[in-house]
C-alpha cells in the first residue's frame, strides 16, 4: 500500500516513515516545505498546500489522487478535523484515514470540552476555568506548548481556559485501538526529557493506575488506531491533561516497546484480521538525535 504521512517533515517523523518501509509499504511523505528530511527519507513526497490555502481540500483531493494513496495518517493538529470531516468521502474514493470519529476529534482538539469530559466520567485532571481563576494560561485549540504561560497579571480570557499547575512525573500515554475500539497496547512512557514540547528521552514504565483510567476512558468514547494520552503521577496522585486523538511524534518508543503498528493498521483497521498483542518491553528507554540528509 501507498501510505502518506501528513506534516513529516518534522524533526520527530523519520520513526514512522521507517516504520511504513519496514512494514513492505511505500512510504509518502509530505510537508508544505518541499527541503525537508521527509523529501529524502521517504519512498514518495507530497508538496502540501498550506493549512489557510483557499482551496486546501480541493488540493488534497487531488494530490490523493494523483499519487494513488491507499491510506492516510493523519498528525496534525489543525487539520484533525478536516479529514475526520471528510472520511467517508475519501473512503469512498480508495483513500482510508486512520484516525477517531468527528465526535471523538472535536472534544479533545478543544481543551475545555477535554476538562468536561474528564469530570463527567470521573477521570482525574487539573481544576479548570474559562476565566482567569488559575495562574496556568491555555489556548482552548492548541497543541504541545505553544501559547502557554504563567500570568500573574489580568489577560484577556477570549480563547484560553485557566488551569491548576499540577506537580510530578510527566507521562505520555501511548495506545492503538481496534477497529471495533478496543485498546490493544497501553504503553506509559516517562517523558525524561521534553525539547519544544517534543519527548528526546522517555522510558516505558509499568503503571496498572494508568492503565485502569486508560481502560475506563475508551469505555465513555470511541478511538480508533494510535492515540496519545497525558498525565502527571505525583506518588498516589494521577492527573490527566490532555488527549490527542493522532499518532505523535514520541511514539516510536510505544512501537518499539511492543511491534510494527503500521502492521496493525493494515491487518486489523482495514482488514478486520484479529490482533494477539505481544508483552510490552516494559524499561525499555529511548534517547533521540538529530540525524542528517544531504542534498545536491
Amino acid at each position: 500500500m501507498r501510505i502518506l504521512t501528513e506534516a513529516s517533515g518534522s524533526l520527530t517523523s523519520a520513526y514512522l516513515i521507517k516504520a511504513i518501509r519496514e512494514a513492505g509499504h511505500t512510504a509518502v511523505g509530505s510537508d508544505i516545505e518541499e527541503l525537508t528530511a521527509a523529501c529524502c527519507l521517504a519512498d514518495d513526497f507530497i508538496l502540501f498546500p498550506k493549512k489557510d490555502s483557499p482551496k486546501l481540500w480541493e488540493e488534497i483531493d487531488a494530490l490523493l489522487i494523483k499519487y494513488k494513496i491507499d491510506v492516510v495518517i493523519p498528525s496534525f493538529d489543525e487539520m484533525l478535523i478536516g479529514w475526520a470531516t471528510r472520511k467517508e468521502y475519501f473512503e469512498n474514493k480508495g483513500v482510508n484515514t486512520i484516525m477517531s470519529p468527528i465526535e471523538t476529534i472535536e472534544i479533545f482538539e478543544n481543551k475545555w470540552r477535554t476538562y468536561l469530559f474528564f469530570k463527567e466520567i470521573g477521570i482525574p485532571c487539573p481544576s479548570t476555568s474559562l476565566k482567569q481563576d488559575y495562574p496556568l494560561i491555555k489556548p482552548i485549540h492548541g497543541r504541545g506548548s505553544q501559547g502557554i504561560r504563567i500570568a500573574n497579571e489580568p489577560v484577556n480570557m477570549k480563547g484560553t481556559i485557566s488551569q491548576e499547575i499540577v506537580t510530578g512525573e510527566e507521562y505520555t500515554i501511548d495506545c492503538f485501538f481496534d477497529y471495533k475500539g478496543s485498546p490493544i497496547y497501553i504503553v506509559p512512557r516517562k517523558r525524561l526529557c521534553v525539547r519544544d514540547g517534543k519527548s528526546t528521552k522517555g522510558i516505558v514504565i509499568e503503571n496498572d493506575q494508568i492503565v485502569s483510567y486508560v481502560t475506563k476512558i475508551a469505555q465513555h468514547i470511541k478511538f480508533l488506531g494510535p492515540i496519545n494520552m497525558q498525565c502527571f503521577v505525583d506518588g498516589d496522585n494521577l492527573k490527566f491533561i490532555e488527549i490527542n486523538p493522532r499518532i505523535a511524534g514520541g511514539m516510536a518508543l510505544g512501537f518499539a516497546a511492543t511491534e510494527n503498528w503500521v502492521n496493525l493498521i493494515v491487518d486489523n483497521i482495514l482488514n478486520k484480521q484479529p490482533i494477539k498483542s505481544m508483552p510490552i518491553h516494559y524499561g525499555l528507554t529511548m534517547v533521540r538525535y538529530y540525524a542528517e540528509c544531504f542534498v545536491s
